[in-house]
């Protein structure tokens, strides 16, 4: 949960795309992940809508998140090129695991269970 502090000496939009880094990097924000519109946090987090779309200017800058035009912004890949490929179809897998409103724990196991079947192939 992000919380801009008024009273800290660090800049709002500073607050912002820190907590925002720190999520990202925690996992806590996945690669793919949709953020709110500037509006919208802007709104939720009484600051002036400037000062969040500087935060997204910023993390953008930075490779922290990317803008699709109209469907919004996200949380881009991260890490070396297999890395984010794999988050790539991770995201990939999650919308479709939700679209066919499988158990996320049911879905892991698919997946274990499917790599495990190609570790054991790979050896044979």
């Amino acid at each position: 949960m992000i919380v801009v502090d008024p009273t800290s000496p660090i800049p709002p939009f500073e607050q912002l795309r820190n907590q925002l880094i720190d999520a990202v990097s925690t996992g806590e924000l996945a690669p793919g992940a949709k953020l709110p519109t500037v509006r919208r946090l802007a709104d939720d987090l009484g600051l002036a809508p400037g000062t969040v779309a500087r935060a997204y200017r910023e993390l953008e800058a930075s490779g922290f998140i990317e803008t699709r035009g109209r469907n919004g912004t996200f949380v881009a890949p991260q890490g070396d090129p297999a890395v984010q490929q794999a988050q790539r179809a991770a995201t990939v897998f999650a919308d479709q695991i939700r679209m066919l409103r499988l158990d996320p724990d049911h879905a892991l196991a698919l997946v274990a269970a499917a790599l495990r079947a190609n570790d054991s192939s790979a050896r044979s």
